[in-house]
């Protein structure tokens, strides 16, 4: 029996004018750093037997994940939708906003809401696809958001919105 997985729902097109810009510098930098694998790939390949070379095996494996990254970034660039104007009414949280919220506890958390490709959980980078980006959308200040999780339905309160 084969490991199938169907396929992943197709990721929002969307992305602030930064994370794009980010996704074009990675791109460069992994065609220089392909580079000096491929170098380093020629040199293991020449000192002979390739079925027991770690050096050469290892810089296969590098490649072949350089190459799968290079490939998945010149399809998803091309599709995406750059979002550098804010909403109408900012009242509302929508695309690039960012959001302060009150858990019941009352410990608060901030967070933005940027498109799939920009995620970083360390700066409060959600993604707008995530449950809670999907409840807080189109939401006004105080109001009370819930979202379900794994461990349970969890409550929330909007306290703050800003859009940068």
């Amino acid at each position: 029996m084969g490991r199938y997985r169907p396929p992943a729902p197709p990721k929002s097109p969307y992305i602030t004018a930064f994370g794009y810009r980010r996704l074009e510098e990675e791109e460069r930098a992994l065609w220089l750093r392909r580079r000096d694998v491929t170098k380093a790939l020629s040199a293991a390949a020449a000192e002979g037997d390739r079925s027991e070379n770690a050096e050469y095996i290892y810089r296969k494996k590098k490649l072949r994940g350089i190459d799968w990254r290079i490939r998945y970034l010149q399809k998803r660039l091309p599709s995406l939708k750059i979002v550098d104007q804010g909403p109408t009414n900012p009242q509302q949280v929508f695309f690039a906003a960012w959001v302060t919220l009150e858990d019941s506890t009352g410990e608060a958390s901030r967070y933005r809401i940027v498109g799939p490709d920009e995620i970083d959980f360390e700066a409060g980078y959600i993604s707008m696809d995530s449950p809670l980006a999907r409840a807080l959308m189109k939401k006004n200040l105080d109001d009370e958001i819930e979202v379900n999780t794994p461990g349970g339905k969890d409550i929330y309160w909007i306290t703050k919105i800003e859009y940068l």
